[in-house]
């Protein structure tokens, strides 16, 4: 591939038939039958997901917000950033990122970005999750948001960069959009700068919205 441009594009294989087997809370699992290059049909069953943001929010003595919650899923208490789903259609990500900051951690940000943009499994579920950074953090105006469930169990740190790079690297911290947040953050800040990152909205294909 070299002197080429590695780029992911967009491509729909047919599908011959769809089912809905099961439809939870917010995410439901779909069947598609899909016709092979070779024109078998196979089936393949995936996640229906509504997209997601996370908040890299870097503050000015380089740490960052962070957050421990419990992960049913998986049995264990993880280290994660400020994140959520996009819970109406066509809802404005950055508008979503900034009420994510302001209820998990009363805080508010200045400056905007796009950091990156994922699909998180994408061999077995549609999410997207696109992870801004936010710098120039303040404490929020008003009563704190109040939080329920697992939420209620959460811890709030602020944790330097390097620390949690090398919590990654030596597989102590596992969740995706921290992981892909806090490396794409050093690769950023090693490469071009931070304030060349993409506007805060950016267009973003996976999941299109409203400015």
């Amino acid at each position: 591939m070299t002197g080429s441009t590695i780029k992911d594009i967009p491509e729909e294989w047919e599908v011959r038939g769809t089912e809905t087997p099961f439809r939870g809370k917010k995410t439901a699992v779909r069947t598609d039958d899909v016709v092979m290059p070779d024109g078998s049909v196979v089936t393949r069953d995936y996640q229906v997901h509504p997209g997601s943001v996370a908040v890299l929010a870097l503050d000015g003595e380089g740490r960052v917000l962070v957050l421990r919650q419990y992960r049913h899923p998986v049995r264990e208490k993880l280290w994660e950033i400020p994140a959520g789903l996009l819970d109406v259609p066509g809802e404005n990500p950055l508008h979503a990122a900034q009420r994510e900051l302001y209820e998990e951690a009363h805080v508010k940000a200045e400056d905007w970005r796009v950091l990156t943009d994922v699909y998180t499994t994408p061999g077995g579920c549609d999410e997207a999750v696109r992870i801004f950074l936010a710098r120039n953090l303040s404490e929020a105006e008003g009563e704190r948001f109040e939080v329920e469930d697992e939420e209620a169990d959460m811890e709030l740190a602020r944790v330097p960069v390097a620390e949690l790079v090398r919590g990654v690297l030596a597989g102590e911290l596992h969740n995706n959009c921290l992981v892909v947040g806090v490396l794409s953050l050093v690769a950023a800040e090693q490469g071009d700068g931070l304030d060349t990152l993409r506007p805060a909205e950016a267009p973003w294909p996976a999941r299109p919205f409203e400015a």
